[in-house]
């Protein structure tokens, strides 16, 4: 159960935020950031109160989907520390790509277009060493697998969970979720100055 476990996990943190994207388009057309942007609140409040709510209920979807694998038998010895190293990475994992789906939420010109973004996010551990080790893929794919976030993110979790060393791929990890959360941040903070001015 351990070794597909991770993977569940991220496609679950995909899968939130494309609603996420959703549901900031609504708030976009249905006029409510005018009315919050009227009250004597930080300009930034509002994004983030989304970005926030959108953190909490994926981290309940994750809680969901940790306590369905343990009623499927899932056991891991792990301890507290190690756990809260997973959900560490989890809430880092969530957060970056949170801010990119605050983008399309923002910018989308239809409900589509606001959830599209989120297919390639659900794809990417289909493509990593989430289900398969990547050493049994054809030569691109393999190379491609190697050199994307999922697969450094889901060693990493496997490692902890599996009470394994995690090498070099917890740092590799680390610096994909920061680097993508920096730079969608700014992109999605740039975004939403010019949809409010």
């Amino acid at each position: 159960m351990v070794p597909g476990l991770p993977g569940i996990l991220l496609i679950t943190v995909a899968s939130g935020v494309a609603y996420t994207a959703l549901r900031l388009f609504i708030d976009m057309k249905s006029g409510i950031f005018e009315r919050f942007l009227s009250l004597p609140i930080a300009r930034s409040g509002v994004l983030w109160a989304r970005v926030l709510t959108s953190l909490v209920a994926n981290l309940l979807s994750l809680v969901i989907v940790v306590g369905v694998a343990l009623l499927m038998g899932f056991r891991s010895g792990a301890g507290l520390s190690t756990w809260l190293a997973v959900a560490g990475i989890l809430l880092l994992f969530t957060l970056a790509l949170t801010w990119p789906a605050v983008i399309p939420g923002l910018s989308a010109k239809s409900v589509d277009g606001a959830g599209v973004f989120s297919y390639p996010l659900i794809f990417l551990p289909f493509l990593s060493s989430a289900f398969v080790p990547t050493a049994t893929m054809p030569g691109p794919v393999r190379a491609f697998a190697e050199h994307q976030p999922v697969t450094s993110i889901v060693n990493t979790l496997r490692a902890l969970l599996t009470e394994q060393p995690v090498g070099t791929d917890i740092w590799i990890a680390l610096a994909w979720c920061a680097g993508l959360l920096i730079v969608a941040y700014v992109f999605a903070t740039i975004t939403y100055r010019r949809k409010i001015s």
